[in-house]
């Protein structure tokens, strides 16, 4: 529910929506690259003029889309931003209002030991770890859930030395990817997925035989 994610957030973060309207959290899953992206570079490798997977996941959203055409339904994208250049919705808070996977944050640690660093939280999924990307926010304007039930996400990182390595991996070492197998986890990204997003964006479209 829309109200879940407003709680949690100052009011410039609120979404414009009563707090019982139904949302979902849009997540991509290890295997979003090969059962999504490629076959739509393969068939759409004419139209694509920014980044793939942004196309790609905007193309799949719409066609949820038309599956209500009777009711409205609103789009957010993890990428979209307000004219404040603020973004707009908190991805990583979202996924863990609606129990989608754990946002782990400097409070989450009693003894914190970095001082007067900036240290930014990372979400972690209970069966892809840090292999997973959030992606976009579903809402339904005229849908009211005052019954829902919030689910709790899933703390899969519980220890308090397993959260330090953790946030210490997000944050300094991200480069690594070493911070998404804090768990053990069902399924990765394959080496040809990682080697696309480790490639700056400008390369990525060479790499999937598009050239700008």
């Amino acid at each position: 529910k829309v109200g879940w994610y407003n709680a949690v957030l100052q009011p410039a973060f609120h979404l414009p929506y009563p707090d019982d309207t139904l949302a979902f959290v849009v997540l991509s899953t290890p295997s979003m690259f090969d059962k999504a992206l490629k076959p739509f570079v393969n068939k759409e490798r004419l139209k694509i003029i920014r980044d793939p997977v942004d196309q790609c996941i905007a193309h799949h959203l719409s066609r949820v889309k038309e599956k209500f055409p009777d009711q409205r339904v609103d789009v957010m994208f993890d990428y979209e931003m307000l004219p404040s250049r603020k973004p707009k919705f908190l991805a990583q808070t979202a996924a863990h209002v609606a129990g989608a996977a754990y946002y782990y944050q400097r409070k989450d640690v009693k003894l914190d030991p970095w001082g007067k660093k900036k240290i930014f939280g990372v979400c972690i999924h209970p069966k892809y770890g840090g292999w997973f990307a959030i992606r976009g926010l579903l809402l339904f304007p005229a849908i009211q859930v005052p019954f829902l039930e919030q689910p709790a996400p899933v703390d899969c990182v519980s220890t308090e030395e397993k959260r330090i390595e953790l946030l210490e991996q997000f944050n300094f070492h991200w480069q690594d990817g070493r911070y998404r197998d804090i768990i053990e986890v069902k399924e990765r990204y394959s080496e040809e997925q990682k080697a696309y997003f480790a490639t700056p964006p400008a390369e990525r479209l060479r790499l999937l035989g598009l050239s700008q």
